[in-house]
């Protein structure tokens, strides 16, 4: 691992923390530390305005190159980016797909119409987006889609049809990436397309699902002839795996240091809890709080080892493959951890109307943490496949 920082990527830590300082606060006071897992249906509007002033000073797309609008930060200042936005309590970021995900995918697929069209939107916080990989039979497994894209040559448009489903705020977004299928009698990861949808318009019907927390954030998204222009294709038809490939790199960048930082603000409500009602004076309690804490730093000091081994490379290698299964073990444990230091007060609710508190919000929502993203079963399967080069499990015959 090789990351320091100098006394210049110092005072952009000042920088970023004063502005944080100066500006989340007021009519931003509310979201501070919301939106976060679990929670990103909520304070949307007021989120979605919080984009428009990270924009307003310079703070969206801290690592996209200079000649795409973005800051061009290092990746020592990335670093430094997510973790002061995370311990001034900045609220879930609204436009992270567009900005995280879509953005470099257009930046290394997309032509120079799309980037041209997309970028500056998503960088001013005024178009969102959301996912549209997992179907009913296509979860972990991707490459089982069958959600299907024909072109109209007479009308040049291609028309999706099919279902996706836990769509996170499509409810919300204005646009949607979608793998669809190309090739009608293709098989597996092969005769795919990778689409940009935007979502108002009469062929998608968007229809939450509500979950065991109450909430409904995610949604099933059904296309009956929704029209696709014919240039919102990024990459060739058959391309969509290699593309949705790369843009999973990218799901596992810099921003993973981000998500460990709020990690670590329910750490300290867990450990600040535990004091507070003498759960600390176990001892079992206080050796899980321990383990919370060296989980935690092996899951920044792994990040930063991944991050700083090669930085023109943001692919899917073997260290950042093991990380999904890592850290959605340790939450789920966090989660666990929460129930057992509020004690009886777990199963209370303050109020009517499923008035969850944050720890208890936490461990309902870490149930699906093993779940969504690739469930713990796929991920061993990847590691021991894609990273160890271990045969491949046995296919039953076609």
């Amino acid at each position: 691992m090789k990351l320091g920082f100098t006394a210049e990527d110092e005072a952009f830590r000042q920088e970023i923390a004063s502005w944080l300082e100066r500006n989340l606060c007021g009519e931003f006071e509310s979201i501070r530390f919301r939106g976060g897992p679990g929670d990103e249906h909520r304070f949307f509007l007021e989120r979605v305005a919080w984009e428009k002033k990270l924009a307003e000073g310079g703070w969206t797309g801290v690592g996209w190159p200079r000649n795409f609008g973005g800051r061009g930060c290092s990746l020592e200042q990335q670093v430094i980016f997510y973790e002061e936005y995370a311990r001034a309590g900045g609220p879930g970021r609204a436009g992270h797909i567009g900005e995280g995900l879509v953005a470099p995918t257009l930046m290394a697929f997309g032509s120079k119409q799309q980037q041209q069209r997309f970028l500056p939107k998503i960088l001013a916080g005024e178009e969102f987006w959301c996912q549209g990989y997992s179907e009913p039979g296509a979860g972990s497994d991707l490459a089982n889609v069958s959600t299907k894209a024909e072109f109209d040559s007479a009308a040049q448009i291609w028309r999706l049809n099919g279902q996706k489903v836990w769509t996170s705020l499509a409810q919300e977004s204005d646009w949607c990436f979608v793998v669809a299928r190309t090739e009608p009698t293709s098989k597996a990861h092969k005769g795919l397309g990778f689409f940009l949808v935007e979502m108002d318009q009469v062929g998608i019907d968007v229809r939450p699902i509500q979950q065991l927390n109450g909430t409904s954030e995610f949604n099933e998204v059904f296309f009956d002839d929704a029209q696709v222009a014919a240039d919102c294709i990024v990459g060739q038809p058959g391309e969509g795996w290699k593309v949705a490939m790369k843009l999973l790199g990218f799901e596992r960048g810099v921003s993973t240091l981000g998500q460990q930082m709020l990690f670590q603000n329910e750490l300290q409500e867990i450990i600040l809890l535990a004091k507070q009602n003498g759960a600390s004076k176990d001892p079992s309690i206080r050796q899980r709080i321990a383990d919370a804490h060296m989980g935690l730093k092996i899951m920044r000091y792994n990040a930063m080892r991944t991050l700083s081994s090669d930085p023109t490379n943001v692919g899917l290698n073997r260290a950042s493959i093991t990380y999904k299964l890592y850290w959605s073990i340790w939450h789920r444990n966090l989660g666990n951890l929460a129930m057992d230091i509020l004690g009886p007060d777990a199963d209370i609710i303050e109020s009517e109307g499923y008035d969850l508190s944050r720890l208890q919000t936490l461990f309902l929502f870490t149930r699906s943490d093993t779940i969504y993203g690739g469930t713990n079963q796929i991920q061993r399967n990847i590691i021991a496949e894609r990273a160890l080069g271990l045969p491949r499990e046995p296919r039953p015959a076609v």
